[in-house]
C-alpha cells in the first residue's frame, strides 16, 4: 500500500514555490509506493465542503520551476483555526475545523503533510502537530524574516525585480531632476529595501528597524541640488515608520483576511517633505505585487528544489514536527519551535548590511 504525502502552499506566493513541488514530487519519484497530493487554496482545499485535492506526478510538476506562483494556489484567508463561513444574516464568522481537517486526512489515508509558508504557515504547522498529524514545514516568503535559515527562496528575485525596477527609475530622476520615491515590500523587515538600495545606488534607504525623520532625509535630499539642478533615489520599505512607529497601511475589508495591509509609505513620505519645503518634483513608485511574480532567479530555483528535496527525505526519515533550514553551505532542519522563536530582523548596531550603506554615504533617515 503506497504512502501519501499532502503537499500545501499558504500565504502570499513567492517564486520558487513550483520549484519546491517540483522537489517533492521528483525525490519521491525514486522511492516505491510513495504518493503526492496537492491541497488546493493552503489547507482549504481540504477544509471546504467539496474537497479539492489533486495528485502530483512527475508528468504533471515537468517544467514548472521556471514558473511563478504555485500549481497548487494558495491562500492568507482561512485556515484550519479559523476558517470563514457566512452566517443567516449575511456576515462573516470564523470556525476551527482542525478536527474536520484532521478526519478527512485520516480518512483518506494521508501520512504526513509538506506545508510550504511563512511565519503564519508554520505557526498552523506547530498546531497541527500539536494535534497529533505528521507535518514538515518549508519556509517560503520574500521578506527573508525567518531567522532559523539564511535566505528563504523567493527574496533573491524579488530583490532583483526591484532592482531593476530602481535602476529604471533613476534615468528618469537624472533626466528630470526628480524625486523618486520607490516603496517595496517586506512587512516588519528591511530586507529587501536595504539590499535593493545598495545595489542600484540609492541616496536614502528607510527601514521599518530603523526610524526616520523627515527633516534629516530633506537634509540629505537638499545635498543633491545645486541651482535647482540634481536628482534624488529613496526606496523606503512598505513597514518604515517615523519616531512614532505607526505604520502606513488599512485594515483588511476582504472576507476571511485579517492581516493589516501595509501600504501608502510612499506617498506619506513625500506629503512630509513637502511640508519640510523640499520644492523639488517628487514621484512615487508603488511595486507592490511585482515582487511577488515572474521566473524565479537560479539561486532561488535551487534552494527550492533543495528545500523540496530535503522535505521529503525528513517525511521518509519520519523527521516530523521539523521545518527545513538552509545554513550555508548545508540544508538540514531545526523544531518548528525554534523555526518560529524570533524574527530575522535587521539588526542596526551589528548588520554589516547597514555598515555598508552608511559606508558609501547613505541616508538612513535617523
Amino acid at each position: 500500500m503506497s504512502k501519501k504525502i499532502l503537499v500545501v502552499t499558504g500565504g502570499g506566493d513567492c517564486p520558487g514555490l513550483n520549484a519546491v513541488i517540483r522537489g517533492i514530487v521528483k525525490r519521491a519519484s525514486l522511492e516505491k509506493d510513495w504518493q503526492i497530493l496537492g491541497c488546493i487554496e493552503s489547507f482549504n482545499g481540504l477544509l471546504k465542503d467539496d474537497v479539492d485535492v489533486i495528485p502530483l506526478t512527475p508528468e504533471n510538476v515537468s517544467g514548472i520551476h521556471v514558473k511563478g506562483g504555485t500549481i497548487i494556489k494558495t491562500t492568507n484567508r482561512g485556515g484550519p483555526f479559523q476558517f470563514p463561513i457566512r452566517q443567516a444574516d449575511g456576515s462573516w464568522a470564523f470556525e476551527d475545523r482542525s478536527e474536520l481537517l484532521k478526519r478527512r486526512i485520516e480518512n483518506m489515508g494521508i501520512d504526513a503533510i509538506i506545508n510550504i509558508g511563512g511565519d503564519g504557515s508554520q505557526r498552523i504547522s506547530l498546531a497541527l502537530s500539536d494535534l497529533g498529524l505528521n507535518i514538515v514545514g518549508v519556509p517560503k516568503t520574500i521578506d527573508n524574516d525567518l531567522s532559523s535559515t539564511d535566505f528563504t527562496f523567493g527574496f533573491q528575485t524579488a530583490v532583483q525585480i526591484a532592482t531593476e525596477a530602481f535602476d529604471k527609475l533613476v534615468t528618469t530622476a537624472e533626466s528630470h531632476n526628480r524625486i523618486f520615491i520607490m516603496e517595496v515590500m517586506g512587512r516588519d523587515a528591511g530586507w529587501i529595501a536595504l539590499n535593493t538600495a545598495i545595489a542600484g545606488g540609492a541616496e536614502i534607504c528607510l527601514i521599518p528597524e530603523i526610524p526616520y525623520l523627515p527633516h534629516i532625509i530633506a537634509e540629505k535630499i537638499n545635498t543633491r541640488y545645486t541651482n535647482n539642478e540634481g536628482f534624488c533615489n529613496i526606496v523606503i520599505a512598505e513597514g518604515a515608520t517615523t519616531f512614532d512607529g505607526v505604520q502606513t497601511g488599512s485594515m483588511p475589508t476582504d472576507m476571511g483576511d485579517q492581516h493589516f495591509k501595509l501600504g501608502g509609505v510612499g506617498e506619506k513620505l513625500k506629503t512630509e517633505l513637502i511640508r519640510e519645503g523640499i520644492e523639488h518634483d517628487i514621484r512615487v513608485t508603488v511595486l507592490g505585487h511585482l515582487q511577488r511574480g515572474g521566473t524565479p532567479l537560479a539561486f532561488d530555483r535551487v534552494l527550492a528544489t533543495e528545500f523540496g528535496v530535503k522535505a521529503f527525505e525528513m517525511v521518509k526519515n519520519q523527521e516530523y514536527r521539523k521545518m527545513v533550514v538552509y545554513r550555508h553551505p548545508k540544508i538540514s532542519s531545526v523544531s518548528l519551535e525554534k523555526a518560529l522563536e524570533k524574527p530575522n530582523f535587521i539588526v542596526p548596531d551589528t548588520d554589516f548590511l547597514v555598515h555598508t550603506a552608511r559606508g558609501i554615504g547613505m541616508s538612513l533617515g535617523d
